[in-house]
């Protein structure tokens, strides 16, 4: 038999062909894995060994006018884990127990591994082992989930000893605030989540807030760990501005703790002190008792969170009159000098009822004995000299019924009993000695700081400025004041207020020695929101110094100290508040002493 005839030409035409079937088919897969479907394939694979992560942006910093630390990003572990892969067995190499010097493969449970982790988290096994359960059972092909958040660097070390390799600790920027509640109320605080909530946090989040980036890595199947030069920042992270106050810290810290002192000695419901510098209109100091610490907000009375100096606005009271006393002078209306009859009641021709607060007979007083004796009916006589709206315009020109420049969360303007046209008979007289409209105590602070700088109001600043990375420092604008009352006017009121603090009844309680000082107290009733007023009363004294050369302005206002319901609960603050700044700022004595203006006739 032939060759041919054993391997017939029909079954070799077969074989072949079968043959290129299959060659066809497998050169088809391959050109559609290499090339029709390749690119999609690659990003299914990528995405299976592939992993997203978070890049924060740390928080700019807060600092103080010398630069002392306020509040800064610390680093932060997120601890994350792959439920899918907590179920893939964990093979580790220990030595043989039985052979010394050998090795073995052994299997590591879960619940061991999740109970090692626990413990180094402060947490039970079992609560790691939950979020693994619950993550697969909302998502059986869950590959993140975080077990805790914002752990310390010690917690972080102990996490990543463990080497357990479905576990993943990721870097989290988180805020500190050193100084603990020094200047809290003014700084504010922010979430566990980085989101700013309250104070300069909130109202500076432009300048302070960084921008998240992402980066992503790839890892294996199998046991989740990352491959060795396989990350990749897709958008990079950007840092936040550094925040420069006007605050000193020093200052600050010493009036808080002025402030405190006061509260628990009178049993207060709170205090505001704020120290501003009169030839620029900066905050030196704002402190509120009580007070937040940032690092623990939760821990303080939602109330007390913020800063009751700009969201808290109160009838005044007397420290109201040296604006009276402003705007009659500066109007042409009067002089330090000028007289009238002061009763204890005073009955208008328009039916208004004004009395002072304590039954006396006629006072023969001067503008000035009007406020060293603080009395409303001497002050209604003299302010009825003038227009009401005059009086309004003027009560506009010293930054009132407006918010300050400042712009702090929560900031009221205060309320100037709408316009001169609504005011009722009363309020025409009440608005001249500080009741019915209301003003915060920033803005009080802001009137004594106008008086003092020879009458030229400059814009209240808390903040100097702020310098983003690699970016020159952006600076708050140079001031600029607007003149309100002449010099002439501004020194007149200054003597009359250096006779209050030289002669009026507080006169001993807060003297300093050494220099002249220009001050003004109030008592003012609060109002209880129904249309009546509370039993306890808002004392304050406001002043600055040295009166013959005016460098700084001191405001107090401290509510219903039931211990002691009079300016006298106020006036020690101001003066140790005061005594400590011209101390601090080395200011020197006054050389002359102060003016002996008349208060009777």
């Amino acid at each position: 038999m032939t060759q041919a005839t054993r391997y017939p030409p029909s079954r070799a035409a077969i074989a072949v062909a079968a043959l290129l079937c299959v060659v066809g088919v497998f050169a088809w897969k391959l050109v559609d894995v290499q090339v029709v479907r390749a690119a999609a394939l690659n990003r299914e694979a990528a995405a299976a060994r592939s992993a997203p992560v978070t890049l924060y942006g740390a928080r700019g910093q807060i600092v103080d006018a010398n630069g002392v630390l306020l509040a800064d990003s610390v680093m932060r572990y997120d601890i994350a884990l792959s439920p899918k892969n907590a179920s893939v067995p964990l093979k580790k190499t220990i030595a043989d127990p039985a052979r010394p010097g050998k090795q073995i493969t052994t299997v590591v449970p879960l619940q061991q591994l999740t109970d090692e982790l626990g413990a180094a988290l402060g947490m039970p096994g079992q609560a790691v082992r939950d979020v693994i359960s619950n993550a697969l059972a909302a998502n059986p092909d869950s590959d993140f989930a975080y077990v805790a958040k914002l752990v310390d660097t010690d917690v972080y070390e102990r996490v990543r000893a463990l080497n357990i390799p479905w576990v993943v600790p990721w870097k989290h920027p988180s805020r500190r605030y050193p100084d603990g509640a020094v200047a809290g109320n003014l700084i504010g605080f922010v979430g566990d989540d980085g989101q700013a909530l309250a104070g300069l946090e909130y109202s500076q989040n432009s300048c302070l807030a960084g921008h998240d980036g992402e980066m992503t890595y790839e890892h294996s199947l199998e046991d989740w760990v990352q491959i060795p030069g396989t990350a990749t920042t897709t958008k990079p992270a950007e840092d936040g501005g550094n925040l420069k106050l006007t605050v000193d810290s020093d200052l600050q810290w010493a009036v808080q703790r002025i402030a405190a002192q006061r509260v628990a000695e009178t049993g207060a419901s709170w205090a505001t002190v704020t120290v501003m510098e009169v030839k620029t209109g900066k905050l030196l100091a704002v402190a509120d008792v009580p007070t937040v610490d940032p690092n623990a907000p939760t821990a303080t009375a939602s109330a007390d969170r913020g800063s009751r100096a700009f969201t808290a606005p109160y009838e005044p009271g007397s420290t109201f009159k040296a604006f009276t006393a402003a705007s009659v002078v500066d109007n042409g209306k009067a002089t330090p000098t000028s007289q009238v009859v002061a009763p204890f009641r005073y009955l208008p021709s328009n039916g208004a009822n004004i009395n002072d607060s304590d039954a006396h007979g006629d006072l023969r007083l001067t503008l000035t004995g009007v406020l060293i004796e603080s009395s409303n009916t001497g002050m209604s006589k003299f302010g009825e000299k003038m227009a009401d709206r005059d009086r309004y315009n003027y009560m506009k020109a010293f930054g009132l019924g407006a918010k300050t420049e400042v712009g702090f969360p929560g900031e009221e303007p205060g309320d100037l009993h709408g316009d001169p046209s609504d005011w009722d008979n009363q309020t025409k007289y009440t608005t001249m000695f500080g009741q019915g409209l209301t003003t915060t105590a920033v803005q009080i602070a802001s009137v004594y700081q106008t008086i003092a700088n020879a009458g030229v109001r400059m814009p209240v600043s808390l903040v100097s400025g702020c310098q983003r990375p690699g970016t020159a420092p952006t600076q708050a604008p140079v001031p600029t004041g607007e003149r309100v009352i002449t010099a002439e006017s501004a020194s007149s009121v200054s003597a009359m207020l250096e006779s209050v603090y030289t002669r009026g009844w507080l006169a001993k309680q807060w003297n300093i020695p050494g220099y002249r000082i220009a001050a003004k107290t109030g008592t003012a009733q609060v109002p209880n929101g129904k249309g009546g007023y509370l039993k306890g009363y808002l004392v304050s004294v406001s002043g600055f110094a040295p009166a013959d050369d005016p460098q700084y302005v001191v405001s107090v206002s401290i509510m219903d100290p039931v211990k002691l319901n009079t300016s006298a609960a106020s006036a020690p603050v101001f003066r140790d508040v005061m005594s400590q700044v011209l101390k601090k700022y080395r200011v020197a004595p006054s050389g002359s002493p102060a003016p002996n203006l008349p208060a009777t006739w």
